[in-house]
């Protein structure tokens, strides 16, 4: 089964900065965990507006998934938070 690479070729296809995206895959029982570390740049673009994009590729997944009676599961890992300074100006 080849979930890392249709959820690659989605992400690719997407991003701005291809060359920066780097997906693992584990598989744990019936779960397929693909993990994801993206540019910062891309990232809104691969999220969405509320979320609708990535939704959408974790829909495309499941479903290929589900055709091996698995399940897949889509992580974006590796965002760094906003530093400590930065939330407190104004």
């Amino acid at each position: 089964m080849a979930l890392k690479d249709l959820a690659e070729f989605l992400i690719k296809s997407l991003a701005d900065h291809p060359e920066k995206v780097e997906l693992s895959e584990k598989e744990e029982d019936d779960t397929v965990l693909i993990e994801l570390k993206i540019s910062p740049d891309d990232l809104g673009k691969i999220i969405g507006k509320n979320g609708n994009t990535i939704n959408a590729i974790r829909t495309v997944l499941q479903t290929a998934a589900s055709s091996h009676k698995k399940r897949a599961r889509l992580e974006v890992v590796g965002q760094e938070e906003i530093p400590e300074e930065d939330q407190n100006e104004e």
